[in-house]
């Protein structure tokens, strides 16, 4: 590895010599060895192969043939019209288009990382620093980088002057590092332990820099992250498996049924054309039209409700996910924290006691002078500087308080900080003289304090960093005057301890509290961070993620596992600390194959190949990168990771309508397929044309069950476990009680039409039996409401419903008695008793289920 290597070793593979940089041949003759700094963008899918794809649905392909079938038969027959071929095939093109427009890829995520090519770079060549387009940055390069700049491609250091870049987009290390040039090591470390290295994507916040390009476009670490981007193929969504499954089962049934009605319409002596077209009809009742529809239109209010919430979903399934996630792994730095250095503890050295930073009454000295001597600026009201200098100073109050400090102690002279010190000292002029005031690591500034404090200082430090805290140590000495030019050795001699300031990305305050709401809701959250393992260990610990019977996993030791191992035991784990890009994504797929459903969250770079590759990618809108929001399905736009709480109550509250509706809808289609086949049976023919079932399906059941979407949760489903993605759509007695409502919808639909056969009204029977059904369906809708009566759960909870169940009741009602519609549908007028008749078998079911219903909070 280049960071391994000796710099001459470097120098000698590049052929470049520093001092002058390539020569123009060079440049050429590197960019055809190595192409152009600019990631490669995958095929994306054509719009043709994305139609060809909809309508490759089991169902869509059902409906397909059936619309063939009609259209030939009615063109054989010579006679009849084209209405039912162009309806089916209208509802086939209406799902397609739903089907296309609703789909949410996030294909943008390559093109907001190829959004840092348009930049430029700086580069020495041919003896000169000259600016060039970053893509025309070439290996061997020599860039020439200083505070503010977007580093333009992978490079190893030349040289430095107190460099430090900020990489936490990159590696999840929220604290800007501090680069050596002359760091070498021969084990493999982590990126942000590869101090003689600088990467593509990443931001230098302090000092200036030389260094060699070593690696550009595709081969950078940015680009193996875009290209894992474009590598990850996007898993169904539990629900969307579950529907495929239920395609497959509906085609199952209408093959049986076709062959049933067939061999019993050759026997029974039935003309071929007219068993032709019984066959489309019960390929229109197997086929529920308006799930795919409803399915969209629920999860699209679903949508409305999250945003309204915060959070904005750019892929519709994801809502759905989100009711079956069994865990959450979550970045840390800007996700579970707030990503901003924070003064947390203060331990006053003078009085000997250790406070927090938020409960003090007096600013301790530590904390004040620490503030004092730092290089923070104010520009437009805002703070800027270094983050740990901004901590300090938000820490005595911001910039009012920073302001005073500065005009009471006005800074003369400074010593900067470098990473050879490891401190900076400031001299402030007072009345009687001057203040050196000097701050810096404590390890550093211990030999030089004196030994009656050197212990307790060394116990407080130690109590800091059990905490996960970063330590500033800060002292003082007072000096009559000062030379014209003073060394550190004059200014930080005879060295005063005021104390030790504890800083740290603090958790955000809504963390903790969602934790235990997930847990509750029998879900696991685990911490995956590119920072320090005892950083992320302390702040899992502290909002409940790393409980006593959890373990902590470094990258390192990731890298000794075998993905074996990591299966097996990736259970044990609640914090994986300083793991890659490509680790995230081994952690997510080893939990997914334990069968859990996984909802990642992040906002660096390096998090969005886990946020494409985990079933549900969640990305932070306000601190997240582009690169991360383009590339998950839902985004957080005020930052809460406690909007994913409320994000998993709405999907397993959109889980339950959607099962309701797969009741509401299959129970009408099962009872279709069984009266058509019954009927065969008993030689009495199919009472339902195609064109009549189609009513049915959209009209009748489709109206309500649009309207199931804006149904509220009946009771508290985040006090349920996460919804089994391997349990079928049937799961948890939905298949008996389809079963049963399709037999009993049947029955009453044959009564019906039986009592026109036994009357010697067959046309009439056949207009009872469409009535019956009809109404049946539209009332069953409020059986499924709840598991309580329907006269227990209030009509004004969903107004929808039952506005949308008068018009589908009075349009059913329309299509039988108007005679236009009579003429279009094949419709007979009924008289008043058969009126009756028919309101009586429809309300059947409802009574059946109440009975049921009482039965069973009996029984419980």
């Amino acid at each position: 590895m280049i960071y391994q290597e000796m710099l001459t070793q470097v120098i000698e593979k590049t052929r470049v010599q520093p001092d002058t940089g390539l020569t123009d041949a060079q440049v050429q003759e590197a960019r055809e060895k190595y192409g152009d700094n600019r990631f490669v963008e995958p095929p994306k899918e054509g719009l043709v192969k994305k139609v060809i794809r909809s309508l490759s649905d089991i169902t869509t392909i059902i409906l397909i043939i059936a619309a063939v079938i009609s259209l030939v038969t009615t063109v054989i027959q010579g006679h009849g019209d084209y209405f039912e071929s162009f309806l089916i095939i209208a509802i086939v093109v209406i799902n397609s288009v739903l089907s296309i427009v609703q789909e949410g890829r996030a294909e943008k995520a390559l093109d907001s990382l190829k959004g840092l090519e348009r930049e430029e770079a700086k580069v020495r060549r041919n003896g000169e620093v000259i600016f060039v387009p970053m893509t025309d940055v070439v290996v061997g390069d020599i860039l020439v980088l200083e505070n503010g700049v977007k580093i333009p491609a992978d490079a190893r250091l030349l040289k430095t002057s107190d460099l430090r870049v900020e990489e936490s987009a990159l590696t999840g290390e929220s604290q800007p590092i501090e680069k050596d040039e002359d760091f070498i090591t021969g084990e493999s470390v982590p990126l942000g332990d590869r101090l003689n290295m600088v990467y593509r994507g990443t931001t230098i916040v302090n000092g200036r820099a030389e260094a060699v390009v070593v690696a550009t476009g595709m081969e950078t670490e940015m680009g193996k992250i875009a290209g894992l981007l474009g590598a990850e193929e996007r898993e169904m969504t539990p629900m969307q498996k579950r529907l495929a499954q239920l395609g497959r089962q509906l085609t199952v049934v209408a093959i049986v049924a076709a062959l049933i009605v067939l061999v019993l319409g050759i026997m029974q002596g039935d003309p071929i054309m007219e068993l032709f077209m019984t066959a489309v009809s019960l390929a229109v009742a197997v086929v529920p039209e308006t799930l795919m529809v409803i399915v969209t239109i629920t999860l699209a209010l679903g949508v409305q409700r999250m945003a309204a919430r915060h959070a904005i979903v750019r892929r519709l399934p994801a809502v759905e996910t989100l009711g079956s996630a069994s865990v959450i792994a979550s970045d840390k730095t800007g996700t579970l924290t707030q990503n901003k250095m924070t003064a947390r503890q203060v331990w006053d050295a003078t009085k000997d006691e250790v406070v927090p930073v938020d409960q003090v009454d007096t600013v301790p000295d530590a904390l004040r002078f620490g503030a004092l001597s730092t290089n923070v600026t104010v520009q437009d009201g805002q703070l800027s500087g270094l983050p740990t200098e901004i901590a300090l100073v938000a820490g005595i109050g911001g910039v009012d308080a920073y302001r005073d400090l500065q005009a009471e102690y006005p800074k003369v002279y400074e010593i900067p900080f470098n990473s050879t010190r490891k401190r900076m000292t400031t001299v402030h002029k007072v009345a009687d003289g001057y203040l050196a005031v000097t701050k810096g690591a404590f390890d550093v500034l211990l030999p030089k304090l004196p030994a009656d404090v050197q212990s307790r200082a060394t116990e407080i430090n130690q109590q800091f960093g059990d905490q996960a805290l970063r330590v500033i140590t800060v002292a003082m000495t007072k000096l009559a005057t000062i030379s014209e030019e003073p060394t550190a050795e004059e200014l930080e001699r005879n060295l005063q301890l005021l104390g030790l300031v504890g800083i740290i990305d603090p958790p955000r305050p809504e963390s903790a509290q969602a934790v235990a709401e997930a847990r509750a809701a029998g879900i696991k959250t685990v911490m995956i961070t590119g920072d320090h393992v005892a950083t992320a260990s302390a702040i899992a610990r502290e909002i409940g993620i790393l409980l006593p019977t959890d373990k902590a996993l470094t990258g390192a030791e990731l890298h000794a596992m075998s993905d074996e191992q990591l299966d097996a035991t990736v259970q044990d784990y609640a914090v994986y600390a300083r793991v890659t890009p490509e680790d995230k994504i081994r952690i997510v797929k080893a939990w997914q194959k334990r069968g859990d459903v996984v909802a990642m969250t992040g906002d660096g770079v390096n998090d969005a190949p886990a946020l494409n590759a985990a079933n549900a990618g969640i990305a932070m809108g306000q601190t997240g990168t582009d690169v991360a929001r383009e590339a998950a399905d839902i985004v957080l736009t005020d930052d809460n990771f406690a909007t994913i709480v409320h994000a998993v109550e709405e999907g397993r509250g959109i889980y339950g309508n959607i099962r309701k509706t797969i009741n509401f809808l299959m129970s009408a289609n099962m009872s279709e397929i069984i009266v058509i086949v019954m009927a065969m049976i008993f030689g009495w023919g199919s009472p339902f044309m195609a064109a009549q079932l189609l009513f049915i399906n959209l009209v009748s059941d489709g109206l309500p069950g649009f309207a199931l979407a804006k149904e509220p949760a009946h009771g508290d489903v985040m006090n349920e476990k996460p919804i089994n993605p391997k349990a079928s759509v049937f799961a948890h007695g939905l298949g008996i009680r389809i079963a049963f409502n399709a037999i009993l919808f049947a029955v009453i639909t044959l009564l019906a039409q039986g009592y026109g056969v036994w009357t010697g009204n067959v046309e009439a029977g056949h207009t009872m039996a469409f009535v019956v059904l009809s109404m049946t369906s539209i009332l069953h809708v409020f059986n499924i409401r709840s598991e309580k009566s329907m006269f227990r759960i209030k009509f004004s909870a969903n107004r929808s419903l039952v506005m949308m169940a008068i018009l589908a009741a009075v349009l059913s009602l329309l299509v039988v008695t108007v005679p236009v519609t009579q003429e279009i549908f094949h419709f007979h007028a009924l008289t008043t008793g058969q009126w009756i008749i028919t309101a009586i078998l429809s309300v059947i079911p409802n009574v059946a289920w109440e009975i049921i219903k009482i039965v069973n909070r009996n029984n419980h």
